[in-house]
């Protein structure tokens, strides 16, 4: 009868020993650079009693990799952008949402939230967060007057002064150069092979130019912080971080315009975590968490309620004062049908001597 009881009392302990291992659950995030900032996401490790791990990614096709990979199940929560979101829910990746679930989702732009991107067989998928171009950042201090044309990258007189993305945004840029969004900006996203071949010659053409390809937002804030480079291909979280170090940075939508994304929340299909990753996404896309998303990043959010969050001056520089003037300068990325191929040019552009 004791040794029942002994048993029975080392399995009690074991049982709570294991418990308390436990602690709180951990929801791990695989996200851009400025989507996991603390002051935003202690509120909801607070709240929830959890804690946020997070990964960044420099670029959509690491996200696909890392989830077709095998590593699906590491991650609850991803961020694809418009130009791998529709590719994600294609393969089974993402757990369809319930919208139910998201009081704030009705009130999410509408543009955004109607697109299909997302959609698949009367389910939705993501969410929309965030939203922005990939414009001209340069060094206003190495320039008499603002840079107003992509052209102006290959000027001579910036010989190793350039950084491009090591994305396939450098392939879209160096189409419009050519002329190739003409006159349907959604062709960039689906170039021939003479196109791409074109594009390749015109890039290798700029490497004696460019200093550095960048993969992740610090590489590109450090380049110009070091006077490395004058001139880029960036994001507005380059900005906001070089302004709050008074470094003179400026940001332009050239004549040509520019590509751009629409970032969305999604919930990977193998998370462990589902109940409270959905509820992460509800507070991602509430409008007092999207301002403080706004103050970190500088993207424009999807909740148009932010706004009031702002002051006006903030209101007008994420263009939430006429949101839609801003988008026809900017063409978002969109479903590429040849990827691979994109990719492969995008290679031996960077292995060119």
């Amino acid at each position: 009868m004791k040794r029942s009881l002994c048993f029975v009392s080392l399995l009690c302990l074991i049982l709570f020993s294991s418990a308390c291992k436990k602690g709180p659950a951990t929801l791990n995030l695989l996200v851009w650079e400025g989507y996991a900032d603390p002051s935003f996401i202690q509120a909801f490790e607070q709240a929830h009693n959890c804690k946020i791990s997070a990964s960044y990614m420099g670029s959509s096709d690491e996200l696909v990799s890392k989830l077709r990979g095998g590593a699906a199940a590491s991650y609850d929560v991803i961020s694809p952008s418009s130009d791998v979101a529709a590719m994600i829910v294609r393969s089974n990746l993402a757990e369809p949402l319930d919208l139910s679930k998201f009081p704030e989702y009705a009130k999410l732009s509408a543009k955004l939230r109607d697109s299909t991107l997302v959609k698949s067989n009367g389910k939705t998928y993501g969410v929309p967060f965030m939203w922005g171009p990939n414009p001209i950042l340069y060094d206003t201090a190495a320039f008499s007057t603002p840079p107003d044309s992509w052209s102006v990258l290959w000027d001579s007189k910036l010989k190793g002064k350039v950084s491009l993305w090591d994305e396939l945004s450098s392939i879209y840029m160096a189409a419009q150069v050519l002329g190739y969004d003409k006159p349907d900006p959604s062709h960039l996203y689906n170039l021939s092979d003479a196109e791409l071949d074109a594009v390749k010659k015109k890039l290798i053409e700029l490497k004696p130019n460019v200093r550095k390809y960048w993969t992740t937002g610090a590489d590109l804030t450090s380049l110009f912080q070091n006077h490395e480079i004058v001139i880029a291909m960036g994001w507005p979280l380059n900005t906001n971080e070089l302004r709050k170090v008074n470094f003179p940075i400026g940001e332009t939508i050239p004549k040509e315009n520019t590509t751009g994304w629409i970032d969305h929340l999604m919930i990977s299909a193998s998370s462990p975590h589902k109940e409270l990753a959905t509820e992460f996404l509800a507070y991602m896309i509430e409008a007092k968490t999207q301002k403080l998303v706004s103050d970190v990043t500088h993207y424009t959010p999807a909740n148009p309620g932010a706004a009031q969050f702002l002051t006006p001056a903030q209101v007008k520089s994420l263009h939430l004062d006429n949101p839609d003037a801003y988008m026809q300068r900017i063409y978002f990325w969109q479903d590429v049908p040849r990827r691979a191929k994109y990719n492969e040019i995008w290679n031996e552009v960077k292995a060119a001597q």
